[in-house]
């Protein structure tokens, strides 16, 4: 793993979040909890297309989420965590062998090898203990590589929903790990938005990869609730087994404000226990949700 990344840490940490000691120690994989091995996780913010701002690098120095998630494997130390925007070099099958939980927050085709692509997909995501956790623009990623689309479980078409709107999200799981941080059966929250089924001018793309026969969304836009509304469904989270891995995506994350909540960051903390097997929650396709939300939207946007 290329090491220069972790460069001038502790000064971001210290200006960008609360101030959290960032000693050596801490940043390397340490000694065993009393049930095994702290789960590792390779975090990857490059970007081939749009920069978000919560993964753009000032310099040497670490982007928002990456201090974030720095922080929160400090805080907590149920986890380990290296962050990479070289994929080329990083993301490889002999550099998988030192991890447990793969995390996205990428834009567009990554220069991976096609032969470590192959790898990931048909063997290390498959594996039990092993999982994959996309953020925001993860969807905005890999758009006509099929492995990648089927296994995140959908494709950003557009966000109609800027980085400036307040929405009303419904959580359709609310004892499920990832979303028991949020508190209840609905959320209020100020993030940018995607939708994954239908063109900016309201017509359905043919081409999207939106699949709700083959996950368990977790989270939706309450169109109710929500300003600008459209006749369909948003989904907004969702998990769903690969092999015998674990896949959770969440489109929250853009703004940076979004990585200073702790029902987000604690999110993100029970995702990497689900992925991996420590907690148990259930992954069972739930098209019924969609089908019932699509409805509902309909009936709320007047269509």
């Amino acid at each position: 793993m290329n090491r220069r990344v972790f460069l001038s840490v502790v000064a971001v940490l210290a200006a960008a979040l609360p101030a959290l000691a960032a000693d050596e120690a801490a940043q390397k994989p340490d000694a065993k909890k009393a049930d095994g091995k702290k789960p590792r996780i390779l975090y990857v913010t490059e970007s081939k297309g749009f920069v978000h701002g919560a993964v753009r690098r000032q310099g040497q120095q670490l982007a928002p989420s990456e201090i974030a998630m720095k922080q929160l494997a400090q805080q907590t130390g149920e986890f380990t965590i290296d962050m990479t925007q070289d994929t080329a070099s990083d993301f490889t099958k002999e550099n998988l062998q030192n991890y447990d939980v793969v995390m996205f927050y990428t834009t567009l085709d990554l220069p991976i090898a096609k032969e470590d692509r192959d790898y990931f997909f048909n063997e290390w995501l498959k594996q039990p203990g092993h999982g994959f956790i996309g953020i925001h623009s993860a969807t905005d990623t890999f758009h006509d590589y099929e492995p990648y689309w089927d296994m995140v479980g959908g494709t950003f078409i557009s966000h109609p929903w800027s980085w400036q709107s307040k929405v009303n999200i419904t959580i359709h799981d609310p004892d499920h790990p990832t979303m028991k941080p949020f508190g209840g059966k609905e959320v209020e929250w100020i993030d940018e938005i995607y939708q994954y089924t239908h063109l900016p001018n309201g017509e359905l793309d043919p081409n999207n990869h939106w699949q709700p026969e083959k996950v368990h969304v977790l989270m939706s836009l309450d169109m109710a609730k929500t300003e600008l509304k459209k006749p369909y469904h948003v989904p907004v989270a969702w998990v769903k087994n690969y092999g015998e891995g674990r896949v959770y995506y969440n489109n929250l994350g853009h703004n940076n404000e979004t990585w200073t909540k702790k029902p987000f960051l604690d999110s993100i903390l029970a995702g990497i226990k689900w992925v991996t097997g420590e907690v148990e929650g259930d992954a069972t396709p739930n098209p019924e949700v969609s089908a019932k939300e699509e409805e509902k939207a309909k009936a709320a946007a007047g269509g």
